[in-house]
């Protein structure tokens, strides 16, 4: 040890320690132990200051950040450190860079470093030559034994018995298979999870209800000192979603789903561990391994499912999954113009479908932009005629379904309930079997036995809600009911108790996709159905400011005219006795008449308006030629006096210049007799 001169011993020994993994500090506390003793044998050389670098304990050597090995260095160049010691190089760095920057360093300030080996003073070209030779060999030790590791791992996944890990619903038969967990209550949970997504098409949808329902999920839980074991909890989204992406469910064996990536940050690597890889890189895929809860097609489709539903990934190719709103094709359209999907708009009860991608992109203009009320029925419409024939084939499955099955939630507690008796009954077993008189143990097993009852009695209380709860069955009205509806998929469809979520639904269960285009003032649409057919519809596009609710305008124009002749509450009578309704279809009253006349700017009837245009009413006229109104209605009817009616039960209108010519023109009547106790009769 001639290279330790006093002047090393004048400055502080610094012990480096370090174990690559969590596995390590929890398995090898040898290593440990020698690596902590090397601060003795730095006291036994000479040093009486001592400090130990414990920080990076659990981090690996492979040029990650490791703050210890940082402050190593920071006390390196300060000038403060005589030796550095540890086992073997591979403990300080198992990558060249920091392996070097550390030798470059204790070359100069002339720090040696110490191992079991020796000491090494990296200013002389030897034992720099050793140290270099040395790290270069740790370096490649490392590189040989990951690549063995993995290899062997790979032979061993290739033949489908590598299981480093087993999911929930699965146990160990042996060392290299899996089958089913005997549990049935394990079994009918994980069943009960894919029933359910078939069901709404949505793992959050899925996730929302197992917790609106109080349903627990299998999870496998793996303690060191208690192996693999199960644990029933809630459910998370991730465990939901877990069960429906991992292949072992639908018996397949696959190996390689995931991947490290590794970058560089601030002049250190770091590794992304678990991130996920698309099915085709899969390092082994063997299908029809073991015994699944699905098939492998419906897996297949289980993934196309999710990868439609994630609109947040920016992919212009999903779907997307069914959300609020009333529109329907939402997630269906696309624009046959730019290829891109078409977007939903709401302004009030309408909505729009309108392609803004250009506009995002580009800062182009819009596409093209339509109501989607139209669309919508015209599309509903030939699903139901092509769906038809399926409607009472429909009827009889969820008849069938709701007479046959009792509820999942009522199952999965039934066996909740099952379980935790069986608890407490083996809780009390172990309070018999033991003495009374040693309450050191009879007290703790009393404490279990009566957390088990209460769990009894919690889950008994649970099923007695969810009974009280349960809806009756189906009586014969409402089975003739549900067959009509079967029968007659329209009356289904528009029936008030069907949502646009459930209308939603049975228009992605037909189509694939929608391809809209708008030419000529048409909406042409392309319908791609599931089984590869298309269909196209034409539609005829509303005219600006104009839709479905709008008056026809022969309504318009004679309401427009009957303000100038009679108030707003005689408007309504006759609008409603000459059977014109609203554009809704509804019936007149005198505020929907007020709010016509204010959304078309027509001014509301005035007292006197009759005349300042120098007309008159049919009565008037009666009066001013001393006749009946009768007959006054007849010669108007025989041309004799020029009068005009807009419609049926609406005032005549009467010139006054009229009236005037037509007294010019009669004969003058006979004069009355000088008796004066003769009568004249009014004739009606």
């Amino acid at each position: 040890m001639t290279k330790i001169t006093a002047n090393h011993l004048g400055r502080s020994a610094f012990i480096y320690i370090r174990q690559s993994t969590a596995d390590q500090l929890l398995h090898n506390p040898e290593s440990r132990r020698r690596q902590y003793g090397l601060a003795d044998r730095a006291r036994q050389l000479g040093w009486t200051t001592v400090e130990v670098i414990d920080d990076d304990l659990g981090r690996s050597g492979g040029g990650i950040n490791r703050p210890g090995f940082e402050r190593l260095l920071a006390a390196i160049c300060e000038g403060r450190v005589g030796a550095v010691f540890a086992i073997e190089a591979s403990r300080l760095a198992r990558n060249g860079r920091d392996w070097h920057t550390l030798i470059e360093f204790c070359g100069l300030v002339g720090t040696v470093i110490v191992d079991e080996d020796g000491s090494y003073d990296p200013r002389h070209p030897n034992d720099r030559l050793l140290l270099g030779m040395k790290g270069t060999m740790s370096e490649l030790e490392l590189s040989l034994f990951r690549q063995r590791s993995h290899e062997a791992l790979k032979q061993k996944a290739r033949r489908g018995a590598l299981f480093l890990s087993v999911a929930a619903g699965y146990v160990r038969a042996g060392r290299d298979r899996i089958e089913k967990d005997p549990d049935q209550r394990v079994q009918d949970a994980l069943r009960l999870v894919f029933a359910k997504f078939a069901e709404f098409q949505s793992v959050r949808q899925v996730h929302v209800w197992l917790r609106d329902e109080g349903i627990a999920l299998p999870v496998a839980c793996h303690k060191a000192a208690e192996g693999r074991s199960i644990a029933w909890r809630l459910p998370l989204y991730n465990t939901v979603h877990n069960i429906l992406t991992n292949p072992v469910h639908a018996g397949a064996y696959a190996f390689g789903r995931t991947m490290s990536k590794v970058s560089v940050e601030d002049g250190r690597k770091r590794v992304n561990r678990g991130v996920r890889r698309p099915m085709t890189e899969w390092d082994v895929l063997l299908k029809d391994q073991h015994e699944g809860y699905i098939s492998w097609s419906e897996c297949e489709r289980h993934q196309q499912v999710i990868a439609d539903n994630a609109t947040g990934k920016g992919s212009a190719a999903v779907r997307g999954a069914v959300r609020r709103g009333e529109l329907l094709l939402a997630g269906l359209l696309r624009c046959g113009h730019c290829g891109r999907k078409l977007y939903v708009g709401y302004g009030g009860k309408a909505g729009r479908y309108y392609c803004r991608g250009a506009l995002v992109n580009h800062g182009t203009e819009r596409c093209i932009s339509f109501g989607g009320l139209r669309a919508d029925h015209a599309v509903g419409s030939e699903v139901l005629r092509v769906l038809k024939p399926l409607g009472i084939n429909a009827a009889v499955k969820a008849l069938k379904a709701q007479t046959s099955e009792t509820s999942a939630a009522e199952r999965q507690l039934d066996m909740a309930l099952q379980q935790a008796r069986f608890s407490a009954a083996y809780a009390r077993r172990q309070y018999d079997a033991v003495d009374p008189d040693n309450r050191l143990v009879a007290s703790e097993l009393e404490r279990r036995w009566n957390e088990a009852l209460q769990v009894v009695h919690r889950i008994e209380g649970e099923v007695a809600a969810l009974e009280a709860r349960k809806p009756a069955p189906l009586g014969e009205k409402e089975r003739r009911h549900l067959m009509q509806l079967g029968a007659d998929l329209e009356l289904a469809w528009s029936h008030p108790a069907a949502t646009a979520a459930t209308r939603k639904r049975v228009l992605r269960a037909a189509l694939h996709e929608i391809v809209a285009r708008i030419e000529g003032g048409f909406i042409e649409m392309v319908l791609h159905w599931r089984g590869g057919d298309h269909t196209a519809l034409k539609l005829k596009m509303n005219g600006a400011g104009k839709h479905r609710w709008t008056v026809p305008e022969d309504t318009l124009s004679l309401i427009r005219e009957l303000a100038r002749l009679m108030p707003d509450q005689q408007i309504a009578r006759l609008l409603n006795r000459a059977g014109k309704p609203t554009g809704r279809g509804n019936g007149w009253t005198k505020a929907r008449v007020c709010s016509f006349r204010s959304h078309h700017g027509i001014a509301v009837y005035r007292e006197g308006e009759w005349a300042e245009r120098g007309e008159i009413t049919l009565p008037a006229a009666a009066q001013i030629i001393d006749v009946s109104v009768m007959t006054a209605l007849r010669m108007v009817r025989r041309g004799i006096i020029k009068g005009r009616q807009l419609c049926r039960g609406a005032p005549w209108v009467i010139k006054v210049e009229d009236m005037a010519a037509y007294r010019e023109q009669k004969p003058s009547r006979r004069s009355l007799p000088s008796d004066s106790t003769q009568q004249s009769f009014t004739f009606q």
